[in-house]
């Protein structure tokens, strides 16, 4: 059951990332952190399955873009302008821009620990709005959404600007404390020798904590130690 002061907040979320929904119910659960639903003892669904949908939704919507808008791109640049745009500090970026971070709902602990200004809080919660658009409205929506919010993140001025370097953010992380063991180690190859994917796994402590693909070793290996930097929340 909603409030009608939960309502009013959810209202103000639509107007601001321009779009209503059908089914405020889902919005609503875009916005609700696994913190929250634990300590109402399951009454209330949380963000991450949302956050799931819309993670993949975003790559898909933004890779489309990218190859429609810059034909003669090599799949390298792609992949790297891509890694740009849904990197978690763009993301967080825009959740709070849009004021999701003071929409999210918590638990009393994650609250009592700025939850609300968390980049990887911030982050999940736009990838679970995303998700809660596509659910109730559909790609087309959806798609519209990411192109307003990244417009100015796709121009072509700024297409060769510098790219998160995620495999660069883990390691830093990583070696903050000493002990620790890491290894990307490729796990598969497939197509034919001029075309093809790579597969990337990336242990930490003899654990896979990331997985990627990629069209070079290198871009899976991004694309791993992205997975690996979102799945630690580091």
């Amino acid at each position: 059951m909603i409030t009608e002061e939960r309502k009013d907040e959810l209202h103000k979320i639509e107007k601001k990332i321009g779009v209503t929904f059908s089914d405020i119910s889902l919005l609503n659960t875009a916005l609700t952190h696994s913190s929250f639903a634990n300590e109402s003892g399951g009454d209330e669904t949380h963000n991450e399955r949302m956050e799931f949908l819309g993670d993949s939704a975003l790559s898909f919507i933004v890779a489309s873009y990218l190859y429609e808008k810059y034909k003669k791109t090599p799949e390298g640049k792609l992949t790297a302008f891509r890694s740009g745009i849904v990197c978690s500090k763009s993301l967080a970026s825009a959740a709070k821009d849009l004021g999701i971070g003071e929409a999210l709902r918590f638990g009393h602990g994650e609250e009592a620990h700025g939850g609300k200004n968390k980049q990887s809080n911030l982050e999940d919660a736009f990838e679970a709005v995303l998700g809660a658009i596509y659910l109730d409205k559909g790609i087309d929506v959806a798609r519209d959404f990411v192109l307003r919010v990244f417009k100015e993140e796709l121009t072509e001025k700024n297409h060769l600007k510098p790219i998160e370097d995620f495999k660069s953010q883990f390691l830093e992380i990583i070696q903050r404390e000493k002990g620790h063991e890491f290894e990307f180690i490729l796990t598969d190859e497939s197509g034919p020798p001029h075309d093809k994917d790579f597969f990337v796994a990336v242990e930490l402590d003899g654990k896979i904590v990331g997985r990627g693909e990629g069209k070079s070793k290198k871009a899976a290996e991004q694309m791993a130690a992205r997975e690996a930097i979102k799945k630690l929340k580091i």
